[in-house]
């Protein structure tokens, strides 16, 4: 069980105490968006990343240099 810290600015009382039931479904269901939202970006990264190296390498098989690709997408010439 989690523990609750809670200071009183006006007195300086500071109490600490275990979590509630509302507030641990709360805390839960937080950590679920939380986990939610990374495993979607990292997923969005992921093609991302992927529909980058296929675009580079449609250009590259259509006969451009790896210059040529660089300056059409911006990125830095890749070195091998």
């Amino acid at each position: 069980m989690a523990t609750v810290i809670e200071v009183d600015c006006s007195t300086g009382i500071v109490t600490e105490r275990d979590e509630t039931p509302d507030e641990m479904a709360v805390s839960q269901k937080m950590a679920d968006e939380i986990a939610t939202k990374q495993a979607t970006e990292e997923q969005t990264q992921a093609t991302q990343a992927a529909s980058l190296a296929s675009a580079q390498a449609k250009l590259t098989a259509l006969g451009l240099t790896a210059e040529e690709v660089a300056a059409i997408t911006g990125l830095p010439t890749p070195t091998v």
